[in-house]
């Protein structure tokens, strides 16, 4: 019990760390300090907190995380801001210290220790940090989120129904879906040209709409139930997992991305070979989860 009040409190306390960090952030590259009422936003993971921990132990739910949907709703309205703002300030980010390379990050960590060192003129720690360039610090805490996405759905407590093996595939296809996501959000949008900026508006809405699956965990079922149902005659009752898999790849995943990475790509006639990989990627598994929903038809019918 003390175990699983643990696992509850320190997921959810790092989820208002990470979302901090963002805010932070926020304030400092748009210089208002009324950004700081972003924090708004952590009152309904706390108060989610609160109310799992009374009544249900610290438990999650069996088909959907409330605290990873209000860790999402708290951490993605800074990284919008913060992607704004850079794209609308790029021409400003000419002096800063990038960590592309391993001698950029060796760099940026010998100064690092200068400073800590007290050789170099006193400056604000903070300030220092925010010589990153703002591409660097957007990466960095998608980067983090997605991890941290993974990290505190293992951390939580299994809730009631939920096996060890259903929750390892599910963490596994979080992994699949984060790679995805990250590689989407990152090399679409530099592909993106700067006198076209809703695009930039339609690829962070795509990237948002992508990161629903993560609160919701229909795509691992407890096959006991399936196996149960097959007597019945409705076809989702007995393929409801391979049924949401299907929609959750069609509709939030690779075929959103799809039309996105094909738009791009005639509206701008950018073809260089990461954008037309992943492009023909998500295409042929659109084309497979589409075969896959006929096959299972078809054999219900049988």
């Amino acid at each position: 019990m003390l175990v699983k009040f643990t696992c509850s409190v320190v997921t959810r306390i790092l989820f208002i760390l990470v979302s901090l960090i963002g805010v932070w952030r926020v304030t400092w590259v748009k210089n208002n300090n009324l950004y700081w009422f972003l924090t708004i936003l952590y009152l309904p993971l706390v108060a989610e907190m609160i109310l799992t921990l009374k009544r249900r132990k610290g438990k999650d739910y069996k088909w959907f995380s409330p605290a990873i949907l209000f860790f999402l709703i708290s951490i993605i309205p800074t990284i919008w801001i913060l992607e704004l703002h850079h794209q609308h300030n790029k021409s400003n980010d000419t002096k800063c210290n990038r960590l592309d390379s391993s001698d950029s990050i060796q760099a940026f960590l010998h100064e690092w220790r200068n400073f800590t060192n007290g050789t170099v003129n006193p400056q604000d720690p903070l300030k220092f940090l925010s010589s990153v360039c703002a591409n660097d610090w957007i990466l960095a805490l998608q980067q983090i989120l997605l991890i941290l996405l993974i990290v505190g759905k293992w951390l939580l407590p299994i809730a009631g129904g939920v096996t060890r093996d259903e929750m390892s595939q599910l963490l596994l296809i979080f992994v699949g879906m984060a790679a995805d996501i990250l590689e989407f959000i990152s090399e679409t949008l530099s592909d993106v040209k700067e006198e076209s900026p809703h695009f930039v508006y339609i690829i962070l809405a795509v990237w948002t709409w992508s990161m629903l699956q993560f609160p919701l965990h229909f795509s691992v079922v407890n096959s006991r139930t399936e196996e149960i149902s097959t007597q019945e005659d409705s076809l989702l009752s007995q393929h409801r997992t391979d049924i949401w898999n299907i929609a959750e790849s069609l509709f939030l995943q690779d075929g959103p991305f799809f039309i996105v990475r094909l738009t791009v790509m005639m509206r701008f006639s950018v073809y260089h070979q990461m954008l037309v990989f992943f492009t023909m990627k998500n295409l042929l598994v659109v084309m497979l989860n589409i075969y896959r929903l006929w096959v299972i038809c078809i054999d219900f019918r049988s």
